[in-house]
């Protein structure tokens, strides 16, 4: 900073990151003249910087499969930190600056590209040290055995010679003046070594051809997203996509934390060039799960695309912190238009109708449209893929914290055959070409899914509900502070097969208060009810968290249900601020 003056600089307007390692970011904090100027991170990796306390806390270190270089981030947290808008151009300190997603470092490194003076500039990061050289391959093995950072970094070189900068400036390493040249060993280079530790050829232009395989003239399956994109086309030259999660293969499974999760618009080059669509309109997903929602806020903000969604899926989008579900996306999803069950909405030339889809997920639907003359239903992930002796069969994807049913399946199956589609297109298998006997299997396959969790369970004595709890408090995760009021809902049921007097206690901290903490219904046999509470936190409550600044406290709900007593059957989370 003390050099600044040397070059005819007396004050600095804002600092653009380009991933989160130390040796990028640790003077960020530190610096007096930064005092008050803006600082923009990378998205995917705000809670590396921003959040990094807790990352320290929370990181696995025993048993440690993780090889992403994660800890290499910063020893105490940066605040006030903004994000940059990727695929985006914005301007700071009146230079248009265009910010591209260049992951293989770091999982959510990015480049920034600047126009100067006639010359177009890629201030590139650590994404590569010189011609055919990148500063460090050990950042690029995100998992153990794994390559999906070299296969990143190849493909991050591509999209960058995509831009075509006439100089690249890495954070190591002399600026690059050949970038085709320099880019090109390193991608010839890499492949060689991503072959060698994959035993078998590695083929880094599988991303840069026609990724859309045509399932009929105007449905089409992305080859490349991870839950499957399917894009409805339109004769004007739109597009409208049933899910879209993370587009490519940017991900680095053995860690679920935002750093590790990286959303792209990798399949929209392709899309435009090879099938003529000019602009995705709307979005809509099957269900809440985050690999088929985490690039909808992407898609919005790059795209103007909009997010429609079914009603009974768009409380989750919208407010996922309310919720104890599995595979939430860290970030609210505002919908645009919500979707009645069972009533067509159109969309250009086509009606679309969706129904709820309770299984896999109770927060799920499956949408019914006719394309090119056929009747197709999108199922989301309510059936998976299986091969027994050679054939393909049909698994039922269920998982019962996501609310599961033993008739959820049996009711799927119904809605299967009075729906009568041609073709049934899902998450993560091939698309399926339908036939009565595939209905005939679905619907025993549920009766018989069913029938096992009589057989299994003491239904006839108790039966808890969707989530095996019998009570649930929402919101699940929330933000208060001392002394300050808030009010939870509990949704209770009677887990007895006859009508009872229920009792709920709510369980809270030592010197916290509750009005009315004890509440008893007249519920009937598998009855609901919703109860509310209002909970104070003491005013010294916040003061005992990490640097005095925030306490998780946990709250319960103690459950009673004539002389039964089921304990502390539900909790939520309250970080006390």
């Amino acid at each position: 900073m003390s050099h600044l003056k040397d070059i005819g600089v007396s004050r600095i307007s804002g600092v653009l990151v380009t991933h989160h390692h130390r040796d990028q970011v640790q003077g960020v904090g530190a610096a007096p003249q930064l005092l008050g100027v803006g600082i923009s991170v990378p998205p995917v990796e705000v809670d590396l910087i921003a959040g990094v306390d807790q990352h320290w806390r929370g990181r696995q270190i025993d048993n440690d499969y993780n090889l992403r270089e994660d800890r290499f981030s910063l020893l105490e947290p940066v605040s006030s930190v903004s994000t940059v808008a990727e695929y985006q151009t914005r301007e700071y300190a009146g230079i248009e600056v265009f910010t591209l997603p260049t992951p293989g470092h770091t999982v959510g490194s990015v480049s920034y590209l600047v126009t100067v003076d006639g010359h177009r500039y890629a201030f590139t990061g650590d994404l590569v040290y010189g011609a055919g050289k990148v500063w460090s391959l050990a950042a690029t093995q995100w998992t153990y055995t794994g390559v999906e950072g070299i296969s990143a970094t190849v493909h991050s070189c591509q999209s960058l010679l995509d831009e075509e900068p006439d100089v690249v400036l890495p954070s190591h390493g002399d600026p690059i003046t050949d970038p085709p040249a320099a880019l090109g060993l390193l991608t010839e280079r890499l492949t060689s070594l991503a072959t060698m530790r994959l035993g078998t050829p590695w083929d880094p232009d599988a991303h840069r051809g026609d990724v859309w395989e045509v399932i009929t003239p105007h449905l089409l399956r992305s080859r490349i997203s991870f839950a499957q994109t399917y894009a409805l086309v339109s004769e004007n030259g739109t597009a409208l996509f049933f899910d879209f999660g993370y587009d490519g293969t940017t991900l680095a499974w053995t860690s679920s934390d935002r750093g590790a999760r990286r959303p792209l618009l990798a399949s929209l080059r392709s899309l435009r060039r090879d099938h003529g669509v000019d602009k995705v309109e709307v979005a809509i997903p099957t269900h809440y799960h985050d690999d088929h929602v985490a690039g909808l806020n992407l898609l919005r903000d790059a795209e103007g695309t909009q997010v429609w969604s079914a009603a009974n899926v768009t409380p989750v989008l919208e407010s996922p912190r309310s919720h104890d579900l599995p595979c939430l996306w860290y970030d609210p999803i505002p919908i645009d238009r919500i979707l009645p069950p069972g009533r067509a909405v159109r969309w250009r030339e086509y009606e679309l109708t969706t129904y709820d889809l309770p299984g896999h997920t109770l927060y799920a639907t499956a949408i019914e449209v006719v394309v090119d003359g056929r009747r197709v239903v999108v199922t989301g992930d309510q059936q998976d893929g299986g091969w027994l002796e050679g054939e393909r069969r049909e698994v039922l994807n269920f998982q019962y914290r996501n609310g599961f049913h033993p008739e959820d399946y049996v009711r799927s199956a119904q809605l299967y055959r009075k729906l009568a589609p041609d073709l049934m297109i899902s998450g993560h298998w091939a698309p399926r070409w339908v036939d009565s006997a595939y209905l005939d299997m679905l619907l025993a396959e549920g009766h018989r899914l069913a029938e096992l969790h009589r057989e299994l369970l003491p239904l006839d004595q108790v039966e808890l509900g969707r989530f095996g709890l019998g009570t649930r408090i929402t919101p699940y995760r929330s933000r208060i502070r001392p002394r300050r009021s808030t009010v939870y809902s509990v949704l209770v049921r009677n887990p007895l097969p006859r009508a009872e007097q229920v009792t709920l206690e709510l369980v809270v901290p030592y010197q916290w208060s509750v009005e009315e903490p004890r509440r008893t219904l007249h519920l009937g046999p598998g009855q609901e009810a919703t109860v509310t509470f209002a909970v104070q936190p003491p005013d010294d409550a916040g003061r005992r968290g990490t640097n005095g600044r925030v306490v998780r406290a946990r709250i319960g709900v103690d459950l009673t249900a004539g002389e039964v007593r089921f304990g502390q059957v539900a909790e939520a989370l309250v970080d006390v601020w």
